[in-house]
């Protein structure tokens, strides 16, 4: 029997590389969508490089993609690209539009047009629900996106939501909460604050500074995500789900937990500076991941200690190797 063919938008990013892994161990023929760069960054997946496939494209250009969908003929898309980093879309607002939300759109008219029976996976986020209207946040809590990237993604979400209604195609959209990994940018404030305490620990830096201490998230591991991502492809019907573990946090249960397990006390480093407050915060998300439970039987594995001493561990691992 043929290998099922799945391709991969963003596949070097931290849910990209996570998502190859789990779809290799599958059993997948594993595609990845590269862009072309000067300087190539396959870092997050050195390590399966060789064992699967990768096609140049870019979310900003139709015939590429089209191209792409036509060589591969994929059983399932995951469309994960996106322009992700939130401060950075107020400085780029337009660009993220184009990327993060016209992307999708590009990407399921090729799919449309050229494999209509590809099942499609769009990678929404919890920041569509930004101002939030209630906690937690489900699958019908509406949407008040509080920055370009949050209305960029609830465009893209919409979007899939139409291409299944009207073309009936087989496209969902898993409304993803904060998940963290050692593989995390290090332009997030999770990787910020275990590398800053990995450099602290090695002596390496003497302080750690941070905006809002307040501001609460669900935090899962991106490990476990991945594979909500691949259960809702393999329903009978499509559908969207809140992917999330259901638990809050603030940012200073974060840096406590992190300075904690490198044996350090966090009021000696932290210092907070105004200049990494966002124009409109985002105070409060929770999600409930009921749904994705009850419908894929999916839940977190990983919980939020184990987490963050995992990625305070992996950046201390990194930063020896590099010394040594």
């Amino acid at each position: 029997m043929a290998k099922k063919k799945a391709f991969i938008t963003g596949v070097t990013g931290q849910d990209g590389s996570y998502l190859s892994e789990f779809l290799l161990s599958k059993d997948y023929e594993v595609y990845g969508m590269v862009r072309r760069a000067s300087v190539e960054r396959f870092e997050r997946i050195e390590h399966i490089k060789d064992r699967m496939h990768l096609v140049q494209g870019d979310l900003t250009d139709q015939s590429s993609l089209d191209e792409a969908v036509k060589t591969i003929m994929p059983d399932e898309v995951y469309n994960l690209a996106a322009q992700s980093f939130v401060p950075t879309s107020w400085n780029q607002p337009t660009l993220t539009g184009e990327v993060t939300g016209m992307g999708a759109t590009r990407l399921l008219e090729s799919v449309r047009k050229i494999k209509p029976d590809a099942r499609f996976y769009q990678a929404s986020s919890s920041e569509m629900f930004g101002k939030v209207r209630e906690v937690p946040q489900d699958e019908l809590t509406p949407f008040h996106p509080r920055s370009p990237y949050g209305v960029a993604k609830v465009y893209a979400h919409f979007i899939t939501v139409n291409y299944r209604e009207s073309y009936n195609m087989f496209a969902c959209s898993g409304i993803l909460f904060n998940h963290e990994s050692p593989r995390r940018g290090f332009e997030f404030v999770t990787r910020k604050i275990t590398s800053s305490v990995a450099r602290i620990k090695l002596g390496l830096a003497n302080e750690l500074r941070l905006g809002n201490l307040d501001a609460k998230r669900d935090w899962g591991f991106a490990g476990d995500y991945v594979e909500a991502m691949w259960m809702m492809l393999q329903q009978d019907e499509p559908d969207d789900y809140v992917i999330a573990t259901g638990e809050t946090h603030s940012v200073k249960e974060f840096v406590e937990l992190a300075f904690r397990a490198a044996g350090l006390d966090w009021e000696k480093y932290v210092v907070i500076d105004p200049k990494f407050l966002r124009p409109a915060e985002v105070e409060l998300l929770i999600g409930s991941p009921k749904k994705a439970k009850e419908n894929l039987g999916w839940s977190p594995k990983v919980g939020f200690p184990e987490l963050v001493a995992m990625m305070v561990e992996e950046d201390l691992r990194t930063l020896k190797a590099v010394q040594a």
